[in-house]
């Protein structure tokens, strides 16, 4: 049946960025279906927090800490999950970061920390899992990308080229890994109500409130995203149901692009 496709029973899943937000949301569903849950996050205190709390609810998580932008930890991390778990089925590289700047009032640290976290991490992490994923049945890995990662946006210069940079490399991943049956696609969210969305409207020293209000308001479905809207097309795309899709983008933005 069709309600057995979206099933990860005692499949491993691995979430970037895990701590809170769309990591957070993503980690939660994929337990919900039977998935053992690893957790990486740079926050080791709000990692084990939501770890916990997932525990709490009886689903089967585990926390590392992990900074994406170390070759050292991507490994770390991929050994520690190798020991206690052998191979890995998900791979969610969501972890990423956003300064709202363009580029005349970009510093170079800065250009450098948002494309390291958001799309250097996506290469590393990979790198490290993808033998995982091979060694066993192959697997499914979703790459965050962005409406930005498809058009460009104000004032977001180093966020727009990461994503872009994103997008393109979930193809070329697609192209290497399909041999051995590893699935590699990318997920677009539009505005989202994260804490990453929230810093936004700080960096640009807006009102919050007004700042969500506008980036709903000219949507067709007329609201912002929810961390759990994006999750679910995470689902989707780790899931049998998506199973002959390989290299693309699934747009989830409440009909923003259109």
């Amino acid at each position: 049946m069709e309600k057995d496709y979206i099933q990860l029973k005692d499949k491993v899943s691995v979430v970037t960025g895990a701590a809170s937000g769309i990591g957070y949301a993503t980690a939660e569903l994929l337990a919900e279906v039977g998935s053992k849950v690893i957790l990486l996050d740079i926050d080791s205190e709000k990692g084990n927090q939501a770890a916990q709390n997932l525990r709490d609810k009886g689903y089967q998580v585990d926390f590392l800490k992990c900074d994406v932008t170390s070759s050292h930890d991507c490994q770390h991390v991929s050994e520690e999950i190798n020991r206690k778990y052998g191979n890995v089925y998900v791979l969610f590289n969501n972890a990423g970061i956003i300064k709202r700047k363009t580029v005349v009032d970009l510093e170079e640290a800065e250009w450098d920390s948002v494309i390291n976290v958001s799309l250097k991490g996506v290469y590393l992490l990979s790198k490290y899992i993808i033998p995982l994923m091979a060694s066993g049945e192959g697997g499914s890995i979703i790459n965050t990308g962005s409406g930005w990662g498809l058009k460009g946006g104000d004032k977001a210069a180093a966020y727009c080229a990461a994503k872009a940079g994103v997008v393109n490399l979930t193809k070329a991943m697609a192209i290497d890994h399909g041999p051995q049956n590893i699935r590699v696609n990318c997920i677009c969210p539009g505005d989202t109500d994260t804490p990453l969305l929230r810093d936004e409207a700080k960096q640009l020293q807006l009102d919050e409130g007004a700042f969500l209000k506008d980036s709903a308001i000219d949507r067709p479905l007329a609201r912002l995203g929810t961390p759990r809207d994006i999750a679910k097309g995470v689902l989707f795309l780790a899931s049998d149901l998506s199973s002959w899709m390989t290299g693309t983008e699934l747009v989830v933005d409440g009909g923003g692009l259109a």
